[in-house]
């Protein structure tokens, strides 16, 4: 299966977005804001994990991931953290996953640890500033979308560039590459 794009990722950040302020609107007369906040939060990290899974190639140790995924998550509502640690440790999660998923190298995984904390830090600025549920998890997702940019294997990528000598033009990585193969074709008939 492919990695997911970008604009797929809009599509989760809006559907997450719109559901979230919905059931929050729904649920908020019947049950106190804090643990409906702590409730939405597990749910979508659920959801938005099981999106993952799905578009991921690797099959092996799915359901060991997810219930490790659903341990930690109930250990970290028996916890009862802070909201902001909450989240963070949700998040956290939605990050193992990807690392083990999508990534590679430690490099990706470090760059998308740093778009998870700029998602969370994005989280906290909409939330402070406009008080709406809806944009504070359209903030969040809309920047997680980005790590469909985050190459599988970052320390590859880097090194593929030295060593093409910083080669832009796609006409001269083609014929880079089309050498490169004329050279194992030849040296393999000898």
């Amino acid at each position: 299966m492919k990695r997911p794009t970008f604009l797929e990722g809009v599509g989760i950040a809006l559907a997450a977005s719109l559901t979230g302020s919905i059931l929050f609107s729904a649920l908020s007369p019947v049950m106190p804001d804090l643990p409906l906040l702590k409730l939405l939060i597990a749910g979508l990290g659920l959801a938005y994990s099981l999106y993952l899974f799905r578009r991921s190639s690797e099959r092996l140790g799915r359901l060991v991931t997810a219930v490790v995924w659903l341990i930690c998550a109930i250990l970290i509502g028996l916890l009862d953290p802070p909201l902001t640690l909450y989240l963070a440790l949700h998040i956290g999660l939605i990050w193992l996953i990807r690392s083990l998923y999508f990534h590679s190298s430690p490099l990706s995984a470090l760059a998308d640890l740093g778009l998870s904390g700029l998602g969370l830090a994005a989280a906290i600025w909409a939330a402070l500033h406009t008080g709406s549920l809806l944009l504070t998890i359209w903030c969040f997702f809309l920047l997680q979308a980005l790590f469909s940019a985050i190459p599988a294997d970052l320390k590859k990528t880097t090194r593929d560039n030295r060593s093409s000598g910083h080669s832009t033009d796609r006409f001269q990585q083609a014929e880079q590459a089309a050498e490169a193969a004329l050279c194992r074709l030849t040296s393999m008939h000898r």
